[in-house]
Parts: structure tokens; sequence; C-alpha cells
């Protein structure tokens, strides 16, 4: 099985050459980065074969160190990057997003006020128009927002949207994460929508296998079918060895068929997001 990783973080530390915002500190996921390196010892390791690279918000909207990394290994990364929303005039740069080697699309997070306005009160239309245009895939990372980005796959049926963390909350555990599972699985009827199974053992405080999450899990896969769920680690806030994030679908959810676990532990997101072994 080629596995892919559909959300990993790589960073470097702040420094006067390359500075961080001043927002950005104190919510990086570890003392010390995570390098391009380490990563892909740690997927040797776990059996995975590729990940996606989302840049952090922490860095600010930069691209570069995942791009480096997917220019040196573009059989083991590919980049959804970053992108400015402060200004509509920077729609004329999505015209050459893939012209960067290694970017497949764009990756948004709705996690401070002023993104969160910007989404609630669909402002983003230059946006959304641009991607569709241009063929862009979209990472959205949009906790207690589901209502906004089902306008938005309504509106734009031409964007391809990937829903990060089934738009869990980094912060919920348990019954809390999944409260709102059905405002999320309304979101299958889009055709232009998939989402993410990542970050999974995070929304939960039992330990492996996890048994809290094979229900809903269930229920993902049975409303948006395998070939819109994607798994991923977020492997920089997991709480558990990443070979355990790997063998949770692969081993330990009965309800999958192994072409059920092909698309979603890969075939599934190249298809999606148009990356080519």
């Amino acid at each position: 099985m080629n596995i892919v990783d559909a959300q990993i973080h790589i960073w470097a530390n702040h420094a006067p050459e390359r500075p961080w915002p001043a927002d950005g500190f104190g919510r990086e996921h570890l003392k010390e980065p995570l390098t391009a390196e380490t990563v892909i010892a740690g997927m040797d390791e776990a059996g995975v074969a590729a990940a996606v690279l989302v840049p952090p918000s922490w860095e600010g909207d930069r691209n570069d160190l995942a791009l480096a990394a997917a220019g040196n290994r573009p059989d083991r990364f590919a980049v959804m990057g970053r992108f400015p929303l402060e200004d509509p005039a920077g729609a004329r740069r999505l015209a050459g997003w893939r012209d960067q080697p290694g970017m497949l699309g764009v990756r948004l997070t709705f996690l401070n006020d002023a993104c969160r306005r910007l989404l609630a009160e669909d402002a983003m239309d230059w946006f959304w128009s641009a991607a569709s245009d241009h063929n862009l895939p979209v990472m959205v990372a949009p906790p207690g927002q589901t209502a906004a980005i089902d306008r938005v796959a309504g509106r734009f049926p031409g964007v391809r949207l990937v829903i990060d963390h089934l738009a869990i909350g980094s912060e919920l555990r348990d019954e809390a994460a999944f409260a709102r599972l059905d405002e999320v699985l309304a979101l299958a009827r889009h055709a232009n929508v998939a989402v993410k199974a990542s970050a999974l053992p995070c929304a939960t405080t039992a330990p492996y296998p996890f048994a809290p999450l094979h229900e809903p899990i269930r229920r993902v896969v049975a409303a948006f079918g395998p070939e819109r769920v994607f798994w991923g680690t977020d492997l920089s806030r997991l709480p558990c060895p990443y070979r355990q994030a790997v063998t949770l679908f692969t081993e330990e959810l009965d309800f999958l068929t192994d072409s059920d676990k092909a698309l979603i532990m890969g075939e599934g997101i190249r298809a999606w997001l148009g990356w080519r072994r």
C-alpha cells in the first residue's frame, strides 16, 4: 500500500533573517523544529511513502522550507501552501501558483478573529473564484465554521475543498470533539468537498486502538465514501507513535475493505490534489 500522510508541518526557529510574526510565538507544536530529515526518518519507520507538507501558521505566510523539501525529495513531499488573504489584488498570484515546483494548492486556516470574519461574511469571493478558475484545490481548517464552508461549496462548485481534521478544534476531546460531526457529514452532499481524517488520535483521551474514534470514522466514510476521506497525522502534535496512527486505519477498523484502505491511505488524496507518483 502506497501510504500518503495528508498533513505534516515542518518549520525552523525564529531568526533575524527569517523572523516569525509576533503572534506566532507560543503556538508551535514542539519546542524544537520538526525538520524534513526527521520527518523522512519517521515516515520510513512507520511505513509512510509520502506526505503533504503544510507550512504552519506560526511562521506566517511562508512556504520556503516546505518547497525546498519538496524540491529535494519530490518522491516524498508535495506542498499545500499558505496564501495571504488581506489583499484581493493578490488573486493574480494564483494563476501561476502551481508553477512553483512541488506546489499542489492552497491551505487556509480560519483560526483567528480576522480570518473567521472573512469566511463568515463571504468576503473571500475573489479568492474562491480565482481558485476555481485556476483549478487549485484548497485545504481549510474551519473549526466551528461548517455553515460558512457549506455556502462556499455550494457557490463555488469548481473549488475542490478539503476539510482539515474533520473541522475538530485542537482543544476538543472525546464526546466534545465529535459533538458537531453531523454538520460535517452534511457537507458530503457537495461533490467538491472531501475531508481529512487527520490528527484523530489527538481527539480522544483513550489509549490505542482509540476505540471512541471507530464509530465516528465509520460514519465519515459512509457519508463521503473512501475516495473523499484522507488519512493524515499532523505529526508534530500526535500523542502516540507514528506507526499507531497508521495501524489504527490499516489494522483496527474492521469495516474498511482493502480497497477502502488503499483510497483512504493515499490513492484518494493523490487523485484529489493531482499529485502523481
